[in-house]
């Protein structure tokens, strides 16, 4: 390792954070801001956009670090993030914050991807174990600092300075970075794929859309709906067809050989992906809505969860460095976030909010024993040299996942809770409520008892079944879990002694 790795390592934590972070700040602004903006019918897109464009730009930056080096393609993806802040930040309307959070987004996904592939670079994958703890909390910090920052922020001196907050941070990272990073240049081999990376958009888009519309913009067996699926799907089968015939493609088809890959990003997509997005992404709503806390507090709310990461993760970490073993922490870890889901799905309204803090630190103590593990094993079972394509690819399926996930309960949430106040809301309360999508915290516990008592029912029976429904998915996890394969870490950076990856 250089002499200056820890300063390297804290640069490129700094910007990890950034890129987390974003993909939770605004959880618990949303309701403040679609309340301002008027546009609660598009709460999801905040969110989905972000996710959306980072995963679209994943497998880009990954593959183009393994052929041309990382360090200019790592200073370009911080300076896209700011100005995506910069515009989201500036937003007069949802449009325009929509617009403002994508192009954070494509910034974002670079940061995330090529900071993991400069430590795999840096560092062996035996000793690399004990550096998966600090991402692990990076990620797991974000996941409260984000909503926890975007509280206070909406509370205090505004939910814009959620966007602010990242120029100073941003430029800092922008400066340390460049000068401390030093790596290896390398010589273009082919060319980058770019008929595969419009039609992977495409189909990414598409399945997004399909999540998002589904049961709320358009029934599910409305034309549109269905010609958006079935592009989706066209979309996806060109994909893999270019990707085959490409001399550089964006995500190489030899990677589905490994059983290690395929298994590890199914786990990372369903479980992580899927389950802790959607959860987190709609807990502060749920708190402030049905609580009737502040922002700030629904984000300290989940303070739990960063405990339950870093308590899981860091003597895991060290465990794996010292064994070399890693197999039994994804399933324990599955089984933990598949109990914590179970036990959201029978919180009711009076349910004490010290439980909801206790079925968040079983949350996190699952998501701290698998999350970096699982990116661990796929780098461990490919050579240096594709380092950056597994990562990115393994993050991509991550994120379609959560993109999917934020998407699907954001439309499952939405159209419970349409119904919900329909049946709950009479004549003199309806009138009381007014336009539902402009509804903020603020107003509903101003509203006339009965009136808030009826909103308030209606977002709880919104949002704790969406839980339940999460649990087959995790199941299927669990059953993933069981069937990974364990390949010893490897102790070396030589290529060349490198084991082949494992075969399905």
């Amino acid at each position: 390792m250089p002499a200056n790795f820890w300063i390297i390592f804290s640069g490129l934590m700094l910007t990890m954070l950034l890129s987390a972070l974003d993909q939770t700040i605004v959880s618990t602004a949303l309701p403040t801001i679609v309340g301002e903006l008027h546009g609660v019918e598009h709460m999801a897109w905040v969110t989905t956009a972000y996710i959306l464009m980072a995963t679209i730009a994943m497998p880009v930056y990954g593959r183009i670090g393994d052929l041309i080096g990382r360090k200019t393609l790592f200073l370009s993806g911080i300076a896209i993030f700011l100005v995506g802040s910069t515009i989201a930040g500036l937003s007069q309307d949802m449009t325009m914050l929509i617009i403002g959070r994508g192009i954070q987004g494509l910034g974002g996904g670079g940061l995330m991807i090529t900071s993991q592939a400069i430590i795999a670079d840096l560092v062996p994958a035996r000793q690399r174990a004990k550096y998966m703890a600090p991402i692990g909390a990076v990620f797991g910090l974000s996941s409260v600092a984000g909503p926890l920052l975007g509280g206070w922020f909406t509370d205090s001196i505004g939910w814009r300075w959620a966007f602010w907050i990242n120029l100073p941070l941003g430029i800092l990272a922008l400066v340390v970075c460049a000068i401390v990073i030093h790596l290896p240049k390398h010589q273009v081999s082919g060319r980058l794929d770019y008929i595969g990376f419009v039609l992977m958009a495409a189909a990414v888009s598409c399945t997004v859309l399909v999540a998002d519309w589904g049961g709320t913009e358009y029934g599910w067996s409305d034309p549109v709906l269905l010609g958006t699926a079935a592009a989706g799907i066209l979309a996806w089968v060109l994909f893999f067809v270019q990707e085959s015939r490409a001399s550089e493609p964006l995500i190489p088809l030899y990677l589905f050989r490994s059983r290690i890959f395929n298994v590890s990003t199914l786990i990372g997509m369903i479980v992580i992906g899927v389950g802790m997005f959607a959860i987190i992404g709609y807990l502060p709503t749920y708190l402030q809505m049905v609580y009737g806390v502040s922002a700030t507090e629904s984000g300290l709310l989940l303070i739990p969860m960063v405990v339950g990461i870093m308590s899981a993760a860091i003597p895991s970490g060290n465990a794996i460095s010292r064994t070399g073993r890693y197999r039994m922490y994804p399933i324990v870890g599955v089984a933990l976030v598949m109990v914590a889901a179970g036990l959201m799905s029978t919180l009711v309204v009076d349910s004490p909010v010290a439980l909801i803090c206790v079925y968040v630190f079983v949350l996190g103590a699952g998501l701290g024993l698998m999350m970096q593990t699982l990116v661990l094993a796929v780098q461990n079972d490919f050579p240096a040299s594709d380092v950056g394509t597994a990562t990115s690819s393994n993050n991509f399926f991550r994120e379609i996942g959560a993109t999917l996930g934020i998407a699907a309960v954001g439309a499952v949430f939405t159209s419970r809770l349409t119904d919900q106040l329909a049946q709950r809301l009479d004549a003199s309360s309806a009138a009381a409520v007014g336009d539902s999508n402009s509804l903020t915290p603020a107003m509903v516990h101003a509203l006339p008892q009965a009136a808030q008592d009826a909103v308030i029912a209606a977002y709880q029976h919104a949002l704790t079944p969406v839980f339940a429904y999460l649990l087959p998915l995790f199941a299927v996890g669990l059953v993933l879990a069981f069937v990974l394969p364990e390949k010893e870490l490897s102790d070396t950076h030589d290529v060349e002694s490198e084991p082949e990856p494992a075969q399905m």
